[in-house]
């Protein structure tokens, strides 16, 4: 299999620039020859004591080997075709201290990670190498106490956005450091080429594409990318300037949510963000597809316009006509099985993940209906396309959708949630109507997570349930799933709690994953993506709405966290940065041209607030049924604004 060449294009925005001005080839990415070594030496230079093997690869059929002993060494010299930054990584095991992955800058080291003991693959990254246009690059890897194998290399684009975290907490500063390098090495240089269909059955792949700007969001040793872990991970990717990389990824599911798939996204793509990943996908009417993902998305779209103010999520027909379809089509064709009255509830076939699955929990055997994560999903798409469309001026469809929302939650507090005659929680319905209690898992916690369970003692006792659980016998083995525990605690203000679970998949990160295909729990890319997410929007409390020229803020400081800063935190044009003092002490500079005000906000009631010095009248606003004090204070360009409650 050899690796093609890719072609030379022309920019067509440098040709429209001025007719005076000779057209400039588009630079192509930086790539490197034969990654996974499936073509043996090719591009290569190895020394004695080292050479190729099929005994046991990260992915494919082959790897590298360098023996024991000083002096081995494995490497590949590149010629940078543009200026800028990248990110080298790969998959790297061992039987000894001392082994290097070394990059180097025209003969200097640029970069050497000596490697521990680790018989496990791990992956290791070089970010943010900078390259002159025509540098030499090389990768090199180093002999050391023991054999040294490696796999995988990846060249990822250097991060487009920079935020970064001071504390008086160290171990914030050292864990939002840790996943915001982890995270910008799972990103896909737009244009280079790679494997398609590569999965643990299908080690070869099918052949090879041209990939898009995209990133890995699903399992490290298959070339694609899963709805499920894309929503998860929307947010921190954004954060760290990954937006082409959403809008490729989103307008791809959105586009297979055809008539022909009964208006399911499908499960998974390649990373050429068209051909579907054929481990998930074996025909229009058999292929994984989960009931909340198709909902999620829709939410995902409007969280991702919320950030960047980019207005194709409101514009591009693909993703106007998904949103419609999700919250409309879908949930009319799939709303069958168990009668919900006046409100349409969409429905799994209870038949397993290839003929349509009502949750996220895929381990649980449970023949469901209809479940909590899937309508606590279906609420929120509702409310994002009512603030879609109100932001294109579609007000039909918003009031219509907002109506659509208050209906649905209504029903499931009222009924749906509340098993007749007990005090039980209802969290799924079987196909024979049977409604479940206990712990789901996913259809547990999403509940709170999405909002749809009203503000009150039955929420405050089901936080309480599911963190009982997930700390007990019943909890999650997976990782991924764990991640998801951080933003439900945090949407309630359960800061200690949401710390709490953020520092256990901090501490997790360098245990083996329950797939042992995997690797460790930190490679799994949901893990950096969603603390990096979980810093800035759970602990900072940083809910941007670019449209609107807006950015809301609030403390979730736990109690041994006594300041955290967030600096360059992109929204919109710009970037903002804040500070919180306690929760009662809250900073913030405006670096975005597009914004306008900042709202500051406060849990509980508060008579004053001081706003740059300034005693003034606290605005009492309440939130999903929690009252805040807060002050709309406006912030122009390049100015710093503080709010505090008044002693």
């Amino acid at each position: 299999m050899k690796w093609k060449t890719l072609p030379v294009l022309i920019s067509s925005s440098l040709l429209a620039a001025t007719a005076l001005t000779p057209a400039r080839a588009a630079v192509g990415p930086l790539v490197v020859v034969n990654p996974g070594f499936e073509l043996d030496a090719e591009g290569w230079r190895f020394t004695a004591g080292t050479g190729v093997a099929t005994n046991k690869p990260h992915g494919g059929a082959k790897l590298i080997y360098l023996d024991s002993g000083e002096g081995k060494s494995v490497s590949q010299a590149i010629t940078a075709p543009a200026a800028g930054r990248y990110t080298i990584s790969a998959w790297i095991a061992t039987g000894g201290t001392g082994g290097t992955f070394t990059i180097r800058r025209n003969g200097t080291d640029a970069g050497t990670i000596t490697l521990p003991s680790r018989s496990t693959y791990s992956r290791y990254t070089h970010s943010n190498v900078e390259l002159g246009e025509g540098d030499r690059l090389e990768i090199v890897f180093g002999s050391g106490a023991g054999w040294v194998n490696a796999d995988d290399v990846m060249v990822s684009p250097g991060a487009k956005a920079d935020p970064r975290v001071t504390s008086s907490n160290a171990q914030i500063v050292e864990l939002f450091d840790w996943a915001k390098a982890k995270a910008g090495g799972w990103a896909h240089q737009d244009g280079v080429p790679g494997l398609l269909n590569v999965d643990e059955r299908n080690p070869a792949g099918t052949g090879e594409g041209v990939y898009a700007s995209s990133y890995w969001a699903g399992y490290a040793h298959r070339t694609g990318y899963y709805s499920r872990d894309f929503a998860h991970q929307l947010a921190g990717a954004h954060i760290l300037g990954l937006d082409q990389e959403n809008k490729n990824m989103l307008r791809s599911f959105a586009a297979s949510a055809t008539e022909e798939h009964k208006f399911y996204p499908v499960w998974a793509l390649n990373f050429d963000a068209t051909t579907y990943l054929t481990i998930d996908y074996r025909s229009p009417t058999n292929f994984v597809r989960e009931v909340p993902a198709t909902f999620e998305l829709v939410e995902k779209a409007d969280q991702a316009f919320r950030w960047t103010g980019d207005r194709a999520y409101l514009d591009d027909p693909v993703f106007w006509n998904y949103y419609q379809r999700a919250t409309n089509d879908f949930v009319t064709l799939h709303d069958g099985q168990i009668p919900n009255g006046s409100v349409k509830v969409a429905e799994g076939t209870g038949k397993g993940i290839f003929q349509g699955a009502a949750s996220y929990n895929e381990v649980s055997g449970e023949p469901l209906a209809e479940a909590g994560d899937a309508i606590g999903a279906q609420y929120q798409a509702y409310l994002a396309l009512a603030d879609l469309a109100r932001d294109k001026h579609d007000m039909k469809t918003s009031l219509r959708a907002a109506k659509q929302a208050r209906d649905l939650k209504s029903y499931f507090n009222q009924t749906w949630s509340v098993k007749p005659g007990t005090g039980e929680f209802v969290r799924a319905y079987t196909v024979d109507g049977t409604p479940l209690t206990g712990f789901g898992k996913e259809n547990s916690w999403f509940m709170p997570m999405k909002g749809i369970i009203d503000a009150g003692p039955r929420n405050d006792a089901y936080l309480d349930f599911i963190d009982a659980e997930a700390t007990g016998a019943g909890r999650p083995r997976n990782i991924e799933a764990i991640t998801y525990l951080p933003d439900t605690f945090f949407r309630h203000n359960r800061n200690e709690t949401a710390w709490k679970w953020m520092r256990h998949v901090y501490d997790q990160r360098e245990t083996n994953h329950a797939n042992s295909r995997q690797g460790l729990n930190g490679d799994y890319p949901e893990v950096p993506f969603t603390l990096v997410s979980q810093t800035v929007e759970g602990l900072m409390g940083i809910q941007p709405d670019a449209p609107r020229r807006t950015v809301a803020t609030q403390s979730r400081l736990p109690a041994d966290i006594a300041w955290l800063q967030v600096a360059d935190v992109p929204v919109g044009d710009g970037t903002v940065t804040v500070r919180h003092d306690g929760q009662t002490s809250s900073v913030f500079t405006n670096g975005s041209g597009g914004l306008r005000f900042w709202e500051a906000r406060f849990p509980g009631e508060h008579r004053w607030l001081e706003l740059n010095g300034h005693r003034a009248p606290g605005l009492r606003k309440v939130i999903d049924g929690v009252t805040y004090t807060v002050a709309v204070v406006p912030v122009r360009a390049g100015q710093t604004a503080t709010v505090q409650v008044a002693r």
